[in-house]
């Protein structure tokens, strides 16, 4: 993998390691803490299929490079979306002014392996555009099929093929080759006038090998069985009461309320609802969180970061004590702590940042059913659409999209426009059933922060939360 990325990026472009030392020569005539080169390709094509049409399909090719140097709590930042020699070095001179005069140290070569969590192959040439058509139009026949109140269905698919190549001053260099697909089904149920709609789908990184005739079934099954709940939906019901998470995608809200609070830019910063907290306890006894990138195939594990540091499986929070930070290179520099593996950026035009993997809570004891059971007067949320948190101070607003009343221990009714309101350490801490049966999600994940997104992975087992306000519609 090292060498097929450093050829396709490096020497078809007449760059070789006297040329990075040359520019590393250049940046380091001042004093930089620390300074990276990234270089990129990044190969993506997309179909979306509506009422058996193919409606829209689109093919890009994009690659450059960004050069960062940072000096203390300064960053200097160029790119260019072309790969060479000369443009480097007009990178590496527009960048160094940041650091103070004084010679920089450069490191010796250090190659850095990856973890071999995914097969360097270009998942868009697995099939040809014909038989990805027909992949796209099996799942909408499949779902069409499931019940006459489908009034449309519409199938999509993206596949992408990136090649990364990390140079850094302290001599490290590294190289991943990542894969990435995903397949989606959406539908629109109508009964007596009343319309409805639900989707669903995975994904990871691997090709278009991995969705056979019977996941492509799940994704169907799962999408027409939500639709059709929700044409049944009564009004939700509002006020604070007991709410049951289910497995797998509803770790979002985890993601969201928690992770995005254990970034270690808000917690250097001091901006977090967790900065300081490290030893304390802020969560209920029994929940441990973690950040895996290391899971193989997986939508947001990496081999090896952006900035060329190895993925790693980082205890978060452990029975209900916070243990650590999710650290890029410059704030772990900065508070004094080891990075974690977690500096990650949208392409060679954005700066990396501290940002999640698959993020997902350990299971417990309970058995999912008798979690609902012990439930006297509450909601059940199956699944989320969109959701928002503020970073400081814990508040997030969730809609859930599949949702039930419990009722003296019993699923009785869906329920429709519910929405989640609360505080993410709060909730935390009212965590009083954690199940046996955490699941991650399917493979959907896209995580937006300062206007970059990247894919990550979410999961949690089934969760009793006590006293979360819900808004509804009733």
């Amino acid at each position: 993998m090292f060498d097929q990325a450093q050829h396709h990026l490096l020497t078809t472009n007449q760059i070789d390691e006297t040329s990075l030392d040359q520019v590393f020569g250049r940046i380091m005539q001042h004093n930089a803490d620390y300074a990276d080169l990234y270089f990129q390709y990044c190969r993506n094509e997309g179909w979306s299929l509506d009422e058996g049409i193919v409606k829209a399909g689109s093919f890009s090719i994009d690659q450059g490079v960004g050069v960062r140097v940072v000096s203390g709590e300064k960053t200097a930042f160029a790119y260019s979306d072309e790969i060479s020699l000369p443009a480097l070095q007009q990178a590496a001179d527009a960048t160094r002014a940041i650091a103070p005069t004084g010679a920089g140290k450069v490191g010796n070569r250090q190659p850095v392996d990856g973890r071999g969590l995914y097969l360097p192959e270009d998942p868009i040439a697995s099939l040809a555009a014909a038989e990805k058509v027909a992949l796209l139009e099996k799942l909408e026949q499949m779902a069409r099929a499931m019940d006459p109140r489908i009034k449309q269905v519409m199938a999509s698919m993206a596949a992408q093929y990136e090649v990364v190549f990390v140079a850094r001053a302290d001599g490290v260099r590294a190289a991943d080759i990542r894969p990435l697909v995903r397949v989606n089904v959406q539908v629109i149920v109508e009964q007596n006038g009343r319309r409805e709609q639900a989707g669903a789908g995975g994904g990871g990184r691997f090709d278009f090998s991995y969705f056979t005739d019977a996941v492509l079934k799940s994704y169907a099954e799962r999408a027409v069985k939500e639709a059709l709940t929700n044409l049944e939906a009564r009004p939700a019901p509002a006020g604070q009461m007991t709410v049951v998470l289910g497995p797998g995608w509803p770790g979002v809200l985890l993601h969201e309320a928690v992770g995005h609070g254990l970034e270690g830019d808000f917690n250097r910063k001091g901006s977090s609802a967790f900065s300081g907290k490290i030893g304390q306890q802020v969560a209920a006894k029994g929940v441990t969180v973690v950040d895996d990138g290391t899971l193989a195939s997986r939508r947001g594990s990496l081999s090896v970061d952006d900035e060329g540091t190895p993925t790693q499986c980082t205890t978060l929070i452990e029975d209900g004590i916070l243990k650590g930070y999710m650290q890029d290179t410059m704030n772990a520099r900065l508070m004094g702590m080891a990075p974690t593996g977690n500096g990650r950026r949208e392409s060679y035009a954005h700066l990396p940042m501290p940002r999640m993997t698959n993020t997902y809570m350990l299971p417990g004891a309970h058995d999912p059913q008798e979690i609902i059971a012990s439930v006297k007067d509450g909601l059940y949320a199956v699944n989320f659409g969109g959701g928002q948190v503020d970073i400081t101070s814990g508040k997030f607003v969730f809609s859930a999209s599949e949702a039930w009343k419990i009722e003296d221990g019993k699923l009785v009714y869906p329920v429709k426009g519910a929405t989640l309101i609360g505080n993410g350490p709060e909730a935390m801490n009212r965590i009083s059933m954690i199940g046996n049966d955490m699941q991650l999600d399917t493979g959907v994940g896209v995580c937006g922060k300062d206007g970059q997104s990247v894919p990550v992975g979410v999961g949690q087992p089934t969760l009793r939360i006590d006293g979360l306000t819900v808004g509804g519609t009733a």
